[in-house]
């Protein structure tokens, strides 16, 4: 069995990038012509937490019997979904088209401590998790829909395919697209756009925390938000600020 590995990008990217927030990264990944990148349904299981990383994809498809038996389950080594921790490395996140299905937890416990053991960053879920009683105290960023008791082909679906171009809360993950995730959700980052991306969005974090000083200590939104509003003043003021901090 040949699973594909994914190409890394430089960890200097990776943090810039890191240090955006998806907010950010959605409203530029827009201007830069990718209208909606947010993965719609899975929330953070773990608040306050930030990731980035390149993806690894896994996928699952409707169990049929003809395809995927009984038989199979007996063999953990025929089971897709230990292969795509098998490839992972330092920085990664596994991202899961689990098709939505709330009955089958792709991952328990134990594998996602395997997966933090090799250095994981975290996981991205169209479905849910098994075993979080536990798994909430590992370090691993989580977003899910949920979670549940069942294991991963117990009820409904199968993994069947690794590192392929996947469907993750209706937005497209190429293996290696950078994934960005925190309180707000997760965000996809193509990597033919990262390097543009980190570029503008570095320049856009600046000056929101100009704003966000400003506004805080009274100012008029009108005057400080957005950036468009500005008066030749206020850009004066923010190109002081910008020397002294």
């Amino acid at each position: 069995m040949k699973i594909n590995n994914i190409k890394r990008p430089d960890k200097k990217l990776i943090e810039k990038l890191r240090l955006i927030g998806t907010a950010t990264a959605s409203g530029e990944l827009n201007r830069l012509g990718i209208k909606d990148a947010f993965i719609q349904g899975p929330i953070s299981y773990t608040p306050g937490k930030t990731i980035a990383g390149p993806a690894i994809t896994l996928q699952f498809l409707p169990m049929r019997e003809d395809i995927y038996s009984d038989d199979q389950e007996m063999d953990p080594e025929v089971q897709l979904h230990r292969h795509a921790l098998y490839i992972a490395e330092e920085g990664d996140i596994v991202v899961v088209d689990a098709r939505g299905d709330l009955r089958s937890g792709v991952f328990g416990e134990m594998m996602l401590t395997y997966f933090q053991g090799k250095g994981g960053e975290g996981i991205i879920v169209d479905g849910v998790i098994r075993d979080f009683t536990h798994a909430k105290d590992l370090e691993l960023g989580m977003w899910l829909k949920g979670v549940t008791p069942n294991y991963h082909t117990q009820v409904s679906i199968f993994p069947n395919a690794v590192n392929i171009p996947i469907s993750c809360g209706g937005v497209l993950v190429n293996p290696g697209d950078i994934i960005l995730a925190d309180d707000d959700g997760a965000v996809v980052v193509p990597i033919s756009l990262a390097e543009k991306l980190a570029e503008t969005a570095t320049g856009h974090a600046e000056w929101e925390v100009f704003a966000r000083k400003k506004l805080s200590e009274g100012g008029e939104l009108r005057e400080f938000y957005p950036r468009n509003a500005w008066s030749e003043e206020t850009e004066k003021e923010y190109s002081a600020w910008l020397e002294n901090n």
